[in-house]
């Protein structure tokens, strides 16, 4: 059962996704694919995130309606000459539909910055989300962002 977020908000619990959790993560990024209309993770894809999870190459963080995982997105950290310090690129954010326009996604991204411990935070995303990104927080535009012609597998 979904509730209003007055009445629900004290049993959302916002975490760092360790390898543990590794089920509920795989579900929201099987419905982020989808939803973006890309194909599904294969296992072998699957077993690569895996690892990276499990030996710190990526950080998830979510969000739990109790103790369903309904929220995730990820850091990947690096050094930064945008602010000399620890900066990084920000995926693989999804909410659950269900579970949208409740405040979380900016509570999701704030405690993803905090956990992590980066200064800053960019995200590549497509001219439709400019606007969803920018309610959320970002509000720092660096021209444009450009993926070098590898394929992606």
């Amino acid at each position: 059962m979904i509730r209003k977020l007055d009445s629900f908000d004290e049993y959302l619990d916002f975490i760092r996704i360790t390898p543990e959790r590794f089920d509920g993560l795989k579900e929201l990024h099987s419905a982020y694919k989808a939803e973006i209309g890309e194909n599904p993770p294969t296992e072998a894809q699957l077993a690569r995130l895996f690892d990276a999870i499990e030996y710190g190459k990526i950080d998830f963080f979510g969000c739990l309606d109790g103790n369903k995982l309904i929220a995730c997105c990820s850091i990947c950290c690096t050094f930064s000459t945008f602010n000399y310090g620890l900066s990084g690129v920000f995926e693989d954010f999804y909410i659950a539909p269900e579970y949208r326009h409740k405040g979380i996604a900016k509570r999701l991204v704030r405690y993803a910055v905090e956990q992590s411990g980066v200064k800053s935070l960019t995200v590549g995303c497509a001219d439709c989300d400019v606007e969803m990104y920018k309610a959320i927080g970002f509000s720092i535009p660096l021209g444009n962002m450009l993926a070098y012609g590898l394929t992606f597998n």
